[in-house]
Formats: C-alpha cells, structure tokens, sequence
C-alpha cells in the first residue's frame, strides 16, 4: 500500500478554507487506499510538543506546537519527520499549500529521495512573489516539487510564469451536495431564525467565513448599512471575526450602532450540516473578496441554492456565471456592492431563485467530489506509478 505524508499549516478543528480543503483532500486520499500520515502545526501546543494520536480521523494526524520563529520550527519538524520516516518510510510528501508546507514537503522529500507535489491554494503564490514574501524560496519549491497541483486556472497561469512549467493539474475544490443542499424543513428553517434573532421581515445578507480584510469586511459592512436605509435587513455572518479586525468591529459599531445591532455572528460552527442550515437562511450571499483563491464557502452557498454576488477575484468567475448562476461585481468596483445588493432585491423573487437552482446545478456538474477523487487518483498514479 503506498504511504505518504500530507503536510498542512491548518486541518479541523482549525477554521478556515484552507483547513477544510487539506481535510477533504485527506479523507479522499484515503478512501483511495493510501496509507496516510498528517502532519500539522497548532498554535494552542507548547513550542515542540507533539499532540498524542487520537481516533478523530480514519488516519495518523500529528499536531506539533509551533515555536516563534520558523527556522526553530522547521527545524524541529524535521527532527520528528526524520524519525516518522525511520520508523516506516514514506513513498510521497505533500504539502498543502506553498509556505510553510509546501517548502518543508519539497525540502523533506529531496533530503529522503522520495517524491513531492505541492498544492498552492490561493493567495500563497501573491503572498510569496511579493514584499514581504519570499520570492527565491516560493520559485524553488515550484520548480523543485515533482508534482504541482492549483486550485484554479487563474493560479496555475500565475505559477507558469514563475516556474516555466506546463505540467500544472487544476484541482478545484469540491462540495458535498448530499450535506449543502435546500431541503430543510421550513418549520426548522423558521426556528432557526427564531434563535439568531432575525425577525420575520428581515431580509438576510449572508457571509461564512472568517470576516477579515481579504474577503471584504468594510464592503460587507457598508452593504448592511446601505440597504437598512431602504428596508429591514441583517448581515448573518456564519463563522467568526478575526481577532486582528475586532477594532474595526468596534470603530463600526461606534458609527452605526443600530446596524451593528444587525451584524449577527453564530461563531465557528463545526458541523457542515449546521452550516449548510444557516446558508439556507440566506436571501443573498456575498462573497467580496479582495483575493482569491476557490473560495468554499462560496461553493457551499451555490450548492445551497443561493443566490450570490461575489467579486471576481482569483477562480471565482470559473464558478460564477453573470446573470446566469449568480452575479460578479469586479474588485475595481467593490465600493458598489451595497447597490448591487439593492437591485438583486428589486428583482423578481421567482428569478432570484431560478438563479439559485442554476448555481445548484453549477455545484453538480463541476464541482462535485467525484470528479476531485478522479482527479486526486491521477496524482497518485503519477507521483506513485507503483501504486
């Protein structure tokens, strides 16, 4: 059975895209009969400390606590990959993203002799190329992993250019249509309105995430206010504020008190079902981003049956189709979001949801996990031929 190790800044519980893809990555790799180790940093461990093993996933997840500095913690993860590997080798490494992963998985692999892929994710190529980036590291892992897989078209384009390569495998993200879907009860529906404090004339504004700067916090917050001018309206965000943008919360909340009163918040919300759920809520889901990568979050809303309006940033408009299943606002233009919003309300109900049943379909046809399992088997037949 071939082995291989999947090296990841973020897996669950952590929050976040990144976290979700490495996991669904994981499990999917491992249906395919891949023995699978998880190696993954966490900053709520000691400095070194490795997390004992425990029976959550299907497969070995490692925790280790991340020191100050990245060289100490690279070093150290080294140390305990070294001693992974004498115990029972590896066939494959792979990192789940560029920096930190992606670089220790190439490094690790060409120390062992062993094979690599790199998965580059979204932002990390621009995160790399650019001050305070790393340009030299971010090139060498591109040019030195054996494997290179991008989660859409608009980045694989991006990694050509820094490393000369035309072998880049586009794997976009995947949804679960059986779990995200719009078959909630109305009565559930209804009470969970209730709970969240959304009064029957509300209209929903719908976010999931982690509300920060790259996904367009200050357009999300404007849009509430601009359209609680015209009509009774709430910005549900499903998932949390991270905790570098609370004191814009609060600079928010300080100029517009009543629509901070609207801004409502569940929290980090560890079941897909539970989240599916609340993007039923949803009139209208918004994705600003001001970067990109494949966003899941706006997959999940379009699996939902949502009708959305996003930015065009990174491989959003390989998802969304203007007019068609949802609407794209160009990042250039993301100070009239609050007017979109408005004109996607004035529209007729029934079109707003054939637009939702078409982003449904959308979700079906390309995004759906066995087209990503497909796909993932291809890798392993490339990087593992043996297998």
């Amino acid at each position: 059975m071939p082995r291989l190790l999947l090296i990841a800044e973020r897996f669950p519980p952590d929050i976040g895209g990144l976290a979700t893809s490495g996991s669904r990555i994981a499990d999917s790799l491992f249906k395919l009969g891949i023995e699978l180790d998880v190696l993954v940093w966490s900053r709520y461990l000691q400095p070194g400390e490795v997390q004992p093993l425990t029976n959550t996933f299907p497969f070995s997840v490692y925790r280790i606590g991340l020191y100050r500095h990245w060289d100490m913690t690279m070093t150290h993860t080294l140390n305990f990959l070294d001693w992974l590997h004498q115990q029972k080798p590896y066939d494959a490494v792979w990192g789940h993203y560029l920096f930190p992963a992606g670089f220790l998985a190439v490094w690790f692999a060409q120390t062992k002799g062993i094979k690599s892929i790199v998965s580059a994710r979204g932002n990390d190529v621009d995160r790399g190329i650019f001050p305070p980036g790393d340009f030299a590291r971010t090139q060498w892992t591109l040019e030195r992993a054996d494997l290179i897989t991008a989660v859409s078209k608009e980045l694989a384009k991006k990694i050509i250019i820094l490393c000369r390569r035309d072998d880049i495998l586009v794997i976009k993200n995947a949804v679960n249509p059986d779990i995200f879907n719009s078959k909630a009860a109305l009565e559930t529906k209804l009470s969970l309105r209730e709970s969240l404090g959304i009064s029957p004339d509300e209209i929903v504004l719908g976010f999931a995430g982690e509300l920060r700067e790259k996904k367009g916090q200050g357009f999300l917050l404007k849009a509430l206010t601009k359209v609680r001018e015209n009509r009774s309206a709430c910005l549900l965000v499903i998932g949390e504020v991270r905790t570098t943008q609370e004191a814009a919360i609060q600079l928010y909340a300080s100029q517009y008190p009543e629509d901070y009163k609207r801004l409502i918040v569940t929290g980090h919300l560890d079941e897909p079902e539970k989240v599916a759920l609340h993007l039923q809520l949803c009139d209208i889901f918004l994705q600003p981003s001001v970067w990109e990568g494949m966003p899941n979050a706006l997959l999940e809303a379009m699996a939902c049956g949502c009708c959305c309006i996003a930015s065009d940033a990174g491989g959003i408009p390989e998802i969304v189709e203007h007019g068609l299943n949802g609407f794209i606002l160009p990042r250039q233009q993301l100070q009239y979001l609050p007017d979109a919003v408005l004109e996607c309300l004035d529209l007729d109900p029934k079109v707003r949801v054939q637009i939702g049943i078409a982003a449904r379909q959308r979700i079906l046809t390309e995004f759906s996990p066995l087209q990503e399992k497909l796909l993932l088997q291809s890798v392993i037949d490339r990087l593992i031929p043996s297998s």
